[in-house]
């Protein structure tokens, strides 16, 4: 989300601000309805969810996945912008061993966190994506970061705010090319296959990666172009839209790469002053100008559901089915990227197909006839 940030002039009307934001959230929570939140699994057919095979590796590799990757804590500083940049590496173990040859090189995923979040949020993807022959770097974004929850709550409404205002969403995007400067200049360069970058996140995370991939957001008449060519793909779970009064086709039609969507029948957003519904995440894939784009929508599931944080016991069995759901499907969509083979994505489909509200693949690269397969 791209959000602008108001000066206020007084305590007073700040004060004033606040309750009438935490007014209107509330309102807007409470009346607007959306057709997808009434789609879900029941309590048994969740269970049965359990028994996926993606499900099943899924809690292996959390148990041992620490044998075959590497994790590397960095704490990067970008002295051009005198801001910190902390990220957080997973390597597969197999391209650190002497005899692993060097034109075998692997993919790169850069991810982004979403409004609050830190370079761990979402390690369980890089976890898994290094145990599969995949390097993912997580970048930990300062001024949008965990931090943000720190604080009175009164004033909280006005760190998201500003959170997720222009200065910092301009400075995720700094943090990203940073980041990938950084490490692409670093011994570890030589494992990575250069040609397949990857750019991915979840809710603002994914504000962030439209933006690297092509997204072009107007400001005082003047279009804002980020994007970053060396990124071929990108991966959006959760993307909110864009807080602007553009169209959303207008703002995404320059985005061009291959894009991956995932979202769930219940993703709303909910916070001081900002609500978006299950629906915004359908109509961002529609709008985004991605030759190639696929789009797959869980039953179920929440907003926060993708950060790998504990859920309400509840949730639990859900948790785990869409997190191992999640890397799997991801993990397809890197291999086409990779290999150019669609089928690892067609037998995902196939075998998830009972936990899906919607799927679409939509492919208009190369002059390919268009797929849509909705359910």
């Amino acid at each position: 989300m791209w959000i602008v940030i108001f000066s206020l002039n007084s305590c007073r009307k700040i004060f004033l601000w606040i309750f009438l934001t935490l007014v209107s959230l509330l309102v807007i929570s409470g009346c607007q309805s959306s057709p997808l939140i009434n789609k879900d699994l029941t309590a048994t057919e969740w269970q049965a969810q359990l028994q996926l095979d993606s499900v099943r590796e899924s809690i292996v590799l959390e148990n041992f996945s620490y044998q075959e990757i590497e994790t590397r804590w960095l704490d990067w500083y970008d002295s051009s912008r005198e801001r910190q940049v902390p990220a957080l590496l997973f390597l597969p173990k197999k391209v650190l061993l002497p005899q692993h040859s060097q034109t075998a090189k692997i993919p790169l995923v850069i991810f982004s966190h979403g409004l609050g979040g830190s370079r761990d949020r979402y390690a369980y993807l890089g976890q898994y994506w290094a145990s599969k022959g995949v390097a993912s770097l997580h970048l930990q974004h300062v001024g949008s970061d965990r931090q943000v929850w720190q604080g009175s709550r009164i004033t909280l409404p006005l760190r998201l705010r500003k959170a997720a205002g222009d200065d910092e969403a301009l400075a995720r995007v700094a943090d990203v090319k940073f980041a990938l400067d950084t490490l692409l200049h670093s011994s570890v360069a030589k494992f990575i296959d250069q040609q397949h970058l990857i750019i991915a996140g979840h809710s603002y995370g994914a504000n962030t990666a439209m933006l690297i991939a092509g997204a072009e957001v107007e400001r005082n008449r003047q279009r804002i172009k980020l994007q970053d060519p060396r990124f071929n793909a990108a991966i959006l779970i959760s993307a909110p839209p864009f807080y602007s009064n553009q169209k959303l086709d207008d703002i995404l039609a320059k985005v061009k790469i291959p894009t991956l969507h995932i979202t769930t029948t219940k993703d709303e957003i909910t916070v001081p002053g900002f609500y978006s519904a299950p629906e915004d995440r359908l109509e961002l894939f529609n709008a985004i100008g991605s030759d190639y784009k696929l789009l797959a929508v869980f039953y179920g599931g929440s907003h926060n559901i993708f950060t790998g944080r504990r859920h309400r016991p509840e949730l639990s069995v859900q948790n785990q089915v869409l997190k191992a759901a999640t890397q799997s499907l991801s993990l397809a969509f890197i291999t086409r990227e990779f290999s150019g083979e669609e089928k690892p994505l067609d037998e995902w489909q196939s075998q998830h197909k009972e936990l899906l509200a919607e799927y679409q693949k939509i492919d208009h690269s190369d002059d390919a006839n268009t797929l849509s397969i909705n359910r």
